[in-house]
């Protein structure tokens, strides 16, 4: 059975329509059908239904009464009739006939049919058979009245090619008188009947033309088209493309006055004459115009809004034809080239992060040539490679191309941008925002539990700090009541991190130091941060109560404060010191007093209307209410229901709840409140912004999480310049902990804490850190990593605890960040392989040496200093080299007798364990090592 196929070549479409492979493919190229390029090329079977229709080789049952019909043609056969009536006298008499004669009864007198001038293609089928030569022609009174009426049957038209290639030798003479016009009816060949068009029976003189085929398919609806202007010239000058223009390439109108050209620029070989004519006149000489895509240097003179139609059109097409043009437009490139930075230098402008794809397609030098020179200059790169803006400005130097990088704004960055430069609604004073500073156990929490009227000190475990607290507080000072916000900072110096914090975000910083201890290095630090966020100190001079606040440590105070730039008042500079005792109340109203003089000279104001903007000073995960931010109001107006980005978190606000625990609708500038209704818990420290819509604060948070994924995907990069650190760190031993803490500033704290604590022998690894309650899942991940739990402020939830006994994992809760380093350095040192250290006992001197059957050889000593113990370790020294170590000393002897030591002073006989290549004047060093334990 034969196989059936989709496809056929060329030339078995050629020999089926009698055609010659050349005609065919001149055909395809005509009417714009690609990769038909020689004539073992395939065409489609559909494609080739086409094709056997352009040559009148199509079914005849799929010919319809529209496709035979050809109402067109006949209106130009009456209007012909009409306008050349003398020369249808002639013709009408063998019309009946004609209809009925055969094709292959067709005599060489009807080559003059055929050669009708300005006869046009169409009306060929029904062409009317010539006057004899031999006959004179009819009188003009028996011309039909009705001239469409014997051209009806267009089922059998007659071939042209017989016509075409019949001599012309006789096409002058005239027809004799009594020749009768009646053909005989012979029956014509069924191989040789075509139903839609004439048969090309003389492939070398094959013309493509016929009968008009119409389609019996519905076309595709498309838009008209404007009039076009079609002048004369213009469409004397439309000729085949040649050049490059705005056109889409290969769509070409072709004069229907010039025959001789073929469709696609090809002319025959009897219209070579014509055609070096026309080259010139269509301006075929390969210039590049900017024109319609015709080639010529005078273009159809369309319209702009004509040329934007027609694209339109032309890019609404779909399947082959958007295809085609795609193909045609690589192959041509069609249309005037910018000139790129490449070509013409100059400065370009180009956004980080820089890659070699983007360098290219900004400078227009190709991506290659970078790829090379970059590898020339020891950089193996490719295309979606990343390089620093410093080294594409070098590449770009060599092309006289300057680079003008500047830094992508990433979402967040464009909603700060559009905060600072948003105008102000309602801007009035505001209270100050005061944050404590200072060393640890100095003071700071009792100081403000005076002030505030409470006892907060009391309820922190261990009487320290563990988080940063924010309060309103209302205050007389001066004259009027006040209401101020204080923030309470650790004075830990793990909790460096939330005095910076603070630090940012306040007016007036507080520098609490005790009277009794003086300046230490938290307060220093303190007093960095403080100076680093241009905020202006007061300090307030604590525990002046104690009997160590003598007057002549409260002047070296005073002189230590002055060293890092904080010159007293009574001093003669300008930094307050208020001398105040927390216990018993002494010197409050003074350091409030200063505080209110502070505020007034700083003139706070803020915009009460408008969207809100702050910094979350602390976050945790709360039962019942999800991730909750404690944050401080700077700016705006803060409502319930606002769509907030906070880091890498976003969400609408929830409720909104005071210092006290009181919900409210709204929180107004210096504010500190808690918030809920985020998706996330973000990091302390982040600042936080009202958005108009959820899409945009999604966005935001989404940059940031993904800028902290490519940080940490960063981190575990291995090159060649890293790699022994990175073989050097799995080598070492690992302390592996999962940290869960109260808040996310102690989270940070704690994880921080720790990981300080890593040296080069060991390595403290957080598998995990986060806010909340020690669960389930952190167990079963720290029984996989082989971790320890650590919580801080938390407790472990029954479940989880089921799991740890269950699996031997280790849980460990603690309230103080002091038990928690000291445990977890305890553990690091266990880790710790222990220090060998070599303790030398003594020395001896080798004077005989003397040989024992079935001992050995043994050596007679004399002990010059310390003490030779027996199984003691000894290494022998000869001309103070070492030529043996870690022997183990065998035997001891004195005289005859056993021995347990040898002194100083005396002499010994001693056998080296597997040792006998001694002699005289080597000297014998006693030693044992000692097992240290290390610490970090």
């Amino acid at each position: 059975m034969a196989k059936k196929t989709s496809t056929i070549r060329v030339f078995e479409l050629a020999r089926e329509l009698s055609v010659t492979s050349k005609d065919l493919i001149a055909k395809c190229e005509a009417e714009g059908i690609p990769k038909i390029t020689n004539h073992m090329s395939t065409i489609s079977l559909g494609l080739a239904a086409t094709v056997r229709e352009w040559f009148g080789g199509g079914d005849v049952s799929t010919i319809t009464a529209v496709e035979t019909a050809a109402p067109v043609d006949l209106a130009k056969v009456r209007a012909k009739a009409k306008k050349k009536a003398p020369r249808k006298k002639a013709v009408a008499p063998a019309e009946k006939p004609v209809a009925e004669t055969p094709v292959a009864a067709t005599s060489e007198a009807a080559l003059p049919a055929v050669e009708m001038p300005k006869a046009p293609v169409e009306t060929l089928p029904p062409a009317v058979a010539a006057p004899s030569s031999d006959g004179p022609p009819p009188p003009l009174q028996e011309q039909p009245p009705a001239a469409p009426e014997p051209l009806a049957p267009l089922e059998q038209p007659e071939p042209l090619a017989p016509a075409a290639s019949a001599p012309d030798t006789d096409s002058g003479a005239p027809p004799a008188p009594g020749e009768t016009r009646v053909r005989p009816n012979v029956p014509s060949r069924p191989e040789v009947v075509k139903p839609a068009g004439p048969m090309l029976q003389v492939p070398s003189a094959t013309r493509l033309a016929g009968p008009k085929i119409i389609r019996v398919e519905t076309p595709e609806p498309v838009t008209h088209r404007r009039p076009i202007d079609r002048r004369p010239d213009a469409i004397r000058h439309s000729g085949p493309r040649a050049g490059r223009g705005v056109g889409v390439p290969g769509e070409v109108p072709l004069s229907p006055d010039d025959k001789s050209a073929r469709p696609g620029g090809r002319t025959t070989r009897r219209n070579k004459r014509r055609t070096a004519t026309a080259r010139d006149d269509a301006g075929r000489t390969g210039k590049i115009g900017t024109g319609t895509g015709t080639g010529t240097d005078q273009p159809f003179n369309w319209r702009t809004q004509d040329l934007r139609e027609r694209e339109a059109r032309l890019n609404r097409a779909g399947g082959f034809f958007k295809a085609h043009r795609r193909d045609l437009r690589r192959s041509s490139g069609g249309g005037e080239r910018a000139i790129t930075a490449a070509q013409s230098g100059g400065s370009v402008t180009i956004a980080e992060p820089i890659t070699i794809k983007d360098l290219s397609s900004a400078t227009g030098v190709k991506a290659v040539e970078i790829v090379k020179k970059l590898f020339l200059a020891g950089k193996p790169v490719t295309v979606n490679s990343v390089i620093d803006g410093d080294t594409a400005t070098e590449v770009m130097l060599e092309y006289n191309i300057e680079l003008e990088i500047i830094e992508l704004k990433t979402s967040e960055q464009v909603i700060e941008e559009q905060f600072r430069e948003r105008t102000t609604v309602d801007v009035q004073p505001r209270s100050p925002v005061i944050t404590i500073l200072g060393h640890v156990d100095h003071g700071k929490t009792s100081l403000l539990d005076r002030i505030r009227n409470a006892n907060v000190a009391a309820g922190e475990a261990g009487g320290i700090t563990q988080a940063t607290s924010a309060f309103r507080v209302p205050v007389h000072a001066g004259d009027k009541d006040h209401v101020i916000t204080f923030i309470d900072t650790p004075g830990h110096e793990a909790f460096s991190e939330m005095r910076a914090r603070g630090a940012k975000v306040t007016d007036i910083a507080v520098l609490v130091i005790a009277a009794d201890d003086g300046v230490m290095p938290q307060t220093i630090e303190s007093i960095n941060h403080a100076k680093a966020a241009e905020v202006p100190i007061v300090v307030a001079l604590n525990k002046i109560d104690k009997p160590e606040a003598t007057d002549t440590n409260i002047q070296r105070i005073l002189g230590q404060l002055a060293e890092h730039e904080l010159n007293p008042t009574e001093w003669g500079g300008s930094t307050e010191v208020v001398r105040t005792s927390a216990t018993k109340g002494e010197g409050i109203q003074d350091l409030l007093d200063a505080l209110d003089y502070q505020a007034e000279l700083l003139n706070l104001t803020a915009d009460f209307g408008g969207e809100a903007q702050g910094t979350v000073l602390e976050a945790h995960l709360a039962e019942g209410r999800g991730p909750v931010a404690s944050i401080l109001v700077q700016q705006g107006c803060l409502k319930r229901g606002d769509v907030v980005v906070v880091g890498r978190g976003y969400g609408r606000v929830r409720d909104i709840m005071d210092d006290q625990g009181k919900r409210g609708d709204e929180a107004l500038p210096s504010s500190p409140v808690t918030i809920s209704g985020i998706n996330e818990v973000p990091d302390a420290g982040d600042n936080f912004y009202v958005v108009k819509n959820i899409r945009a604060a999604e966005a935001a948070a989404a940059e940031r999480i993904n800028r902290e994924r490519e940080k940490e995907l960063a981190k575990g990069k291995i090159s060649l310049e890293n790699i022994f650190e990175k073989m050097k760190g799995l080598q070492s031993k690992q302390l592996p902990l999962v940290v869960k803490a109260d808040v996310r500033g102690s989270v940070d704290v704690v994880a921080a804490a720790l990981a300080d604590l890593s040296t080069d022998d060991i390595t403290i690894s957080i598998k995990h850190a986060a806010v909340g309650g020690i669960n389930e899942s952190d167990v079963v991940l720290a029984q996989a990593s082989g971790a320890i739990v650590i919580g801080f402020n938390v407790t472990s939830s029954l479940q989880a605890r089921r799991v740890a006994d269950a699996r031997s994992t280790e849980i460990r809760l603690y309230d103080v960040i002091y038990d928690v380093i000291d445990d977890v350095r305890k553990a690091a040192e266990g880790l710790l392989d222990p220090e060998l250290k070599l303790e030398v006992l003594g020395h001896a001197e080798v004077r005989e040496v003397f040989k024992i059957s079935k001992v050995g050889m043994v050596a007679g000593c004399y002990v010059t200093d310390g003490v030779i113990l027996r199984n003691a370790q000894i290494r022998v020294t000869r001309e103070d080299i070492v030529i043996e170590k870690d022997r183990r000393l065998n035997q001891l002897r004195r005289f005859k007798d056993d021995a347990k030591e040898a002194r100083s002073g005396q002499e010994c006989g001693m056998k080296i364990d597997g040792y006998d290549d001694i002699k005289v004047g080597d000297v014998l060093e006693c030693y044992k090592t000692l097992v240290v334990p290390r610490k970090l």
